[in-house]
Formats: C-alpha cells, structure tokens, sequence
C-alpha cells in the first residue's frame, strides 16, 4: 500500500519520494556508521560538512518521477559521502597536506578517489552508483568536450587515473577525454608511482606518503617534503589511530557487503506522481552542481608558479594595479528585465523563509519603535505649528500681531540617527544556499529599519575574474616582477545605497541569483571599502555588518605571495575599525568561524539560521543605544 492509502485522517500529504529520501539517508548512516548525520534534500549544490560532533549532507533533491539514472546519481552523493565519513582520518589528513595550492587540490582529488575505491570494491551497488554519480557530475561541469589542456584541471585527470588503477575502472564517458588530456604527461612523470597506490588503499597514511611522491614526481612539491626524521614520528602518532580507524572501516564494509544497486532498486517502484517539483534554476540558466564550473579555472600550464616563499611576510599589503577595479551599482550589471526575472527567482526560491525571516524583522521592528520615543521642544520661532498656540496664532493675527514662539520641533533621536551597512560575500563559495538566504535577509532587514528611519547600505564583493584577471597579464607582460601584492580585478557592487528607498533597489538583490558573478573573496579591501563609505556619512551611529562564509581567498594572489597575504590584511583593516574608528562592526560567518579574527562576531552552521542571527545581533545592538541614551 502506498505512503498516501496509508495516511491518517488530519496527517498532512506525505511525497511519494518521502520513503526513498528515508531509505537513501539510512544508508548513508549505515555505510558511515554515524548515526548523527543531518541528511537533507535539496536543489543546492551538495555538499558535506563535518564539524565534528555536527555533520550535515546536503543531497540533491530528486524530481518528480524519478528516472533509473536520477536514483543512482542520488546514491552515488549518498554513497561517496558515506565512504568519505567512513574511510578518512581529518586529523592524519590535515597533518600530511602538502603546501602550495595546486598540490593540495590534487591530494584532496586523490583522497576522495581512495575513498570511493575502498566502497566501489567491496560493493558492486555503491560502484555502479558513483560510476553514474560522476558521469553527471563532469556534464554538468562541461568537462565532457574540453579540447585545451589548460581548460581541463589536472587534479581531476589525476583523480581518475588513481580511481582507474585502484579499482580496474575506466573513466566515466564524460571524463575520458579530461583524462587523456593529461594521461601521457602524468604517466610519463609518475606513472610507476601510481602502481603502487593500489597496494595500500587501506592505510592512508602509507598511502598519502606514496600521492607525496606523486606529486614530487610531477613537480608540484619539493623532493622528501615529509622528511625522513618525520617519518618515524608520523608512523608513531598515527600507527595506533590508523589501526583504530581501518579496523572500524573493515567492519563497517563488512556490515554492509550486501548493499547493492539491485536490492535498492526496488526502492523506485514505490515511487508515483504527485511529489513535489525539483526546484528551478534561475530564468536561462541549468543549475550548477559544482562550486564553480571547472571548465573557467585554468590549468597549472596557465597559473603563476609556485613560490617556495609562500609563508615570508614580503611587506606591507598593496595592488600591483587598481586600474581594472570597478565599483559599479548593481543596475548596471544587467538588464532592467534580466533583474526582474532574477528577482522572481529569488522569491521564489525562499518565499517560505520569507514568511520566517518576516517575523523575525516584525519582532525587531516592534521592538526598535519602542524605543523611539518622540521628545519636542516648543516655543520656538520656526519649525511645526504648534497646535495648542493654535488659538493665539489666530486672535494674534486678526489682531495685526505676529504671534512669537509658537512653533515645535521634533528632537534628533541617537537611534533615528543612525546608518547601517549589510556587506555580503559575493565569493564563488557562496552559490547556492548561502547567497540566496543572505539575498532574501537583507531585503527583509533593510525594508524593517526603513520603516524604523534607519539608512541601509547593501554592498557585495567579489572578483571579476578567476584565477586573476586583467591585472594578472599586465603583471605577466612586465615580466612577473617578485611580490608583486594583489594580483585580480577587484569588482564591489552596490545593491543599494543608504539613500535610495527599499522599492527601488528591491530587484538589485536579485543579481546575486546570476551565473557568473560570484568569483573570488578579497575580504580586506572590501571591508575597507564598505567602511570609507560609511566614514563619510553624516549620520553620528554606523553599524557595518559582514557577512561571510570563508577566509579571503585568491589564488593567484597567495600563488605569488605570502601564503597569509590576505588574511593578515584583512586582520589589519579589522583592528583598524574595532579600535580606532566609531564604527561598530560586527561579523556573521556560514560554516565558518569569523570569532578568530572579529572581537564581535557570530558562527552559524547552516545558511538557514542568518535571518534569525542578522536580527538578533541587530536588535542587541539598537537595544545597548536604548539603554544608554536613557
């Protein structure tokens, strides 16, 4: 019988996919073997994230009538992610990551790889799974008919050719002709190298000292980057918990040796019309599983080299040219009619996060009306007419007399004078979720204080290129002088300024909906620059608040200078603000914890819980006014 003939009398409508969700989600706890997983679906890019005691899997949320290859897709994320919990020590992880960008993304490839070869061995299911898993992932990506090796990044060549030799797999169609792209130089370089993975894809440890020759071998790090006298103490401090760590994974296997693709396959047949639509992507546009579409990163043939200096502090923070900097008003990105479909997107996307985040703001607004009590001064000369000198204002005048002192007016308030600033990440980490909850809180926020006669400034930034761009040739056309600073073109946008009115820039958030515009987070200069901006209104209260979800990066900055280049700026423009300025600024960080580097500041795990924290932090702020002008 159905999930539906089963319903009770008052019980609300339960999806026909309802029961495959809950299967697939068991699964993965199972294969993990962590019962702790917050496991949803949705149309947002998947991910997982492991904060320890906090896990969250984000799984693609299937359509309506699911086809064979949309249920295998779904169990291949599940799957992978599983494997991932299952099979990898973070701690011995972190502790054996070699320095240098572009080495590590070819480590962390080659870790996922070994993961998902110890489940495609031991289960013919979770093979069959990732193998269609993968092939979607690389279509949606545009990989599949790359023809430039500098559009095909290395770290997923490379991830295949480890899967292939650890599993006997070939590629998945879409990825044949990435990896051949690269095959013969990686062959030729590491090839014998690579022979040897597959012997110990049980010990991650033994087996990340082989991607370490690996990636000496292709010339990404330096000869021995673990260090003979390292070894012995690395084997000592991990021999025990990597023992702990592949018992606990072998017998994780073991338990679910049977977990195949057929005895899941009966999963589907439950399955009928009347589930809800998987969510639309914006006007023109197919959503994008990725982080960034690999196809736009150029490859290492391409990138600055890498500096064996890269931990120096080289001097003091500069640009190597801010000629290629734009600060432009979101209006004059796109169109009039782009915006107004973008912002559709967007309401449609939260309109119920909308009815949340609302009453939020009502809660706020009633509470920052309630400090404003409105104070007057009377007897003056000029000002509003005071009604109770209405009757000598008229006897007065019948009379050829100017009555004087008879006008009112009202007092400037510290609350009514105040102006605050919303400074979002518009970095490519931010798709999806993030972005559209951050997009939706600040339109909410800025419509409440209006009403309160709060100025709002909603900015963004972002880069507006990856991986460098204009600036980058001009530094490479100059010959690629050392230490050359901030190397990519800076793009800050202007949502709405704190003089225009709600309903004008209400469409502008849309824009933060549009493929293409989140790129790279140079969170210094931006944060600099949000607060130049309010140094220079009238208003005597200025509140800048930031929102983001990551430490600044930019690849072909840190490629070329100290590896903390941007951070350590951006902890100077911080303590710059906090101690020698009257601005209070306060930090919101999504999955990210900004309290390391803002004396004010929140972490929140999940992009659902912004408007609660934005209108909490807000209110905590106007109410330390209200008590201090009493």
């Amino acid at each position: 019988m159905s999930a539906l003939t089963n319903r009770k009398p008052g019980q609300p409508e339960q999806s026909p996919v309802e029961p495959f969700k809950k299967a697939v989600s068991g699964a993965l706890r199972a294969m993990a073997g962590r019962e702790q997983i917050d496991v949803t679906f949705a149309a947002d890019r998947p991910s997982l994230v492991d904060a320890g005691e906090v896990v969250r899997a984000r799984l693609p949320e299937p359509p309506r009538k699911p086809t064979a290859k949309d249920v295998a897709i779904l169990r291949g994320h599940a799957d992978s992610y599983a494997l991932k919990l299952a099979c990898h020590n973070e701690k011995l992880h972190r502790r054996v990551m070699p320095e240098g960008l572009e080495a590590r993304k070819v480590f962390e490839a080659v870790e996922q790889a070994r993961c998902d070869a110890i489940g495609a061995n031991r289960m013919m299911g979770v093979a069959a799974n990732l193998e269609t898993m993968l092939e979607d992932r690389y279509l949606r990506s545009n990989l599949a008919e790359v023809n430039d090796i500098a559009n095909a990044p290395m770290e997923e060549a490379v991830a295949m050719l480890v899967r292939e030799r650890l599993t006997g797999l070939k590629p998945p169609p879409s990825a044949q002709r990435l990896t051949e792209l690269w095959r013969g130089d990686i062959e030729a370089k590491a090839g014998k190298t690579l022979d040897g993975l597959a012997g110990r894809i049980e010990d991650q440890q033994a087996f990340a000292k082989i991607v370490q020759q690996m990636l000496v071998d292709l010339g990404m790090v330096e000869a021995d980057p673990l260090g003979s006298d390292e070894e012995s103490e690395d084997q000592q401090d991990g021999d025990e918990g990597q023992d702990n760590d592949s018992e606990g994974q072998e017998g994780e296997a073991e338990q679910n040796e049977g977990f195949d693709l057929e005895e899941t396959e009966s999963l589907s047949d439950d399955m009928s019309e009347g589930a809800q639509e998987s969510a639309e992507a914006p006007p023109g546009e197919e959503p994008d599983e990725s982080e960034m579409t690999e196809a736009e990163e150029p490859s290492d043939a391409s990138r600055p080299p890498q500096g064996r200096d890269n931990n120096r502090d080289l001097g003091a923070y500069k640009a190597y040219t801010t000629k290629y900097d734009e600060t432009i008003a979101a209006e004059d990105l796109c169109d009039a009619e782009e915006l107004e479909r973008l912002r559709a997107y967007l309401d449609k996307q939260l309109s119920h996060l909308q009815g949340v985040v609302g009453r939020l703001a009502n809660r706020l607004q009633r509470r920052l009306l309630a400090q404003q009590n409105r104070a007057w001064e009377f007897d003056l000369e000029e000002g509003s007419l005071d009604p109770s000198r209405l009757t000598r204002v008229v006897i007065d005048d019948m009379r050829g007399h100017f009555a004087p002192l008879s006008f009112k007016r009202e007092k400037d308030t510290n609350f009514r004078d105040t102006v605050v600033t919303l400074l979002i990440d518009n970095s490519g980490s931010m798709r999806g979720r993030p972005i559209t909850v951050a997009a939706t809180c600040a339109d909410i926020l800025a419509r409440t204080l209006e009403r309160c006669g709060v100025k709002v400034e909603i900015l963004g930034f972002t880069t507006k290129a990856w991986k460098g761009g204009q600036a980058r040739e001009f530094w490479l056309q100059s010959g690629k002088p050392a230490n050359p600073g901030r190397l990519n073109d800076l793009r800050h946008v202007i949502y709405k300024s704190a003089d225009a009115p709600w309903r004008r820039a209400r469409r502008n958030l849309g824009l933060m909906m549009r493929e293409g515009l989140l790129k790279e987070n140079i969170d210094g200069e931006a944060l600099d620059w949000a607060y130049s901006r309010l140094m220079a209104r009238k208003e005597q209260r200025k509140i800048l608040m930031m929102i983001s979800d990551g430490a600044p990066v930019d690849d072909t900055t840190l490629s070329v200078n100290s590896g903390n280049y941007l951070e350590k700026h951006l902890r100077q423009v911080i303590e710059q603000i906090e101690t020698r300025s009257p601005v209070e600024l306060i930090a919101i960080g999504i999955g990210h914890d900004v309290t390391r580097y803002y004396r004010r500041a929140v972490t929140i795990v999940d992009a659902e819980e912004l408007g609660g924290v934005m209108t909490e932090k807000l209110a905590e702020l106007f109410s330390e006014s209200g008590e201090a002008g009493r």
